[in-house]
């Protein structure tokens, strides 16, 4: 059976992205791929980076979960939020396929289950266990893929409720488990998120601590996720980190999920820091 990797943020990196599989598929002919989110933006190529992506699920051979770029991207161009300075996403935004291409984006996963692991784009609550992970994320896809995603785009954005709260409802849910599978890096015990620090694990802020280092749920599942580039590539028994900064000039990772073998690309920087 042909191995799946996991890879980390493309950001519109796709001549990056075709060497990495290129550089797998020499080992690998039939390799299924796994994409942590952030599949545009900030990097010279969002449109041939969705579009090989797209295909690649199409034919059976790949999917990613949604990340905050991908999101970005859905309300961009629904109106519902406006271009950011750095935003690289013209080329989707005024492509032919443009409307393929978003319905597509709209369908992705939040969260994605293989074997004994678990991918999300950032993060999860400590309480939270696998199965509720892949519950909640579902509660979102359902809401993205229905009639009223719309709404949910246009009432996704904000910090608040920062704690998850089982009985939280309607916008308010929806919110908070977006927030945490797609922003998330530092979270107090009582669960509680911190959407300010985005430096390495050494910058938490007074009572909080990354995610991942909190007594979690999880504990006995392996959590993959990107997202944190001031991360990098982490590798632990129960947690793959795959964001090695393609876009800020560090590499794209790929981690092999049946023995761990790790493949990268030294990429150019496309944006600076800051």
């Amino acid at each position: 059976m042909a191995k799946t990797y996991f890879i980390g943020d493309i950001q519109g990196c796709a001549e990056q992205l075709q060497s990495l599989l290129l550089k797998i598929e020499q080992i690998e002919a039939d390799a299924h791929y796994l994409f942590a989110g952030d599949l545009v933006n900030r990097g010279p190529q969002s449109l041939a980076s969705l579009r090989l992506i797209r295909d690649l699920q199409l034919a059976g051979r790949a999917d990613s979960v949604l990340g905050n770029h991908d999101l970005h991207l859905l309300a961009v161009a629904c109106g519902i939020r406006p271009l950011h300075r750095n935003d690289t996403l013209d080329d989707i935004l005024t492509a032919p396929d443009r409307e393929d291409l978003l319905e597509w984006l709209r369908h992705r996963p939040m969260a994605i289950r293989k074997s004994d692991h678990v991918l999300v784009h950032a993060g999860v609550f400590p309480q939270w266990s696998d199965a509720q992970v892949m519950g909640l994320a579902q509660e979102v896809e359902q809401e993205l893929r229905g009639k009223h995603w719309l709404k949910l785009l246009k009432n996704m954005y904000g910090n608040q409720p920062a704690q998850w709260q089982d009985d939280l409802q309607g916008f308010d849910r929806y919110r908070c488990i977006i927030n945490a599978l797609t922003r998330m890096r530092f979270c107090s015990a009582d669960g509680t998120m911190d959407f300010a620090s985005k430096d390495g694990i050494g910058s938490a802020p007074e009572g909080y601590a990354s995610w991942f280092d909190l007594p979690r749920k999880t504990a006995d599942t392996t959590m993959v996720f990107g997202h944190w580039s001031t991360l990098g590539l982490v590798l632990r028994p129960n947690l793959i980190s795959l964001d090695t900064g393609c876009v800020w000039g560090g590499k794209l990772t790929a981690v092999a999920l049946e023995d761990r073998e790790v493949i990268q690309i030294d990429c150019p920087q496309q944006q600076k820091p800051g």
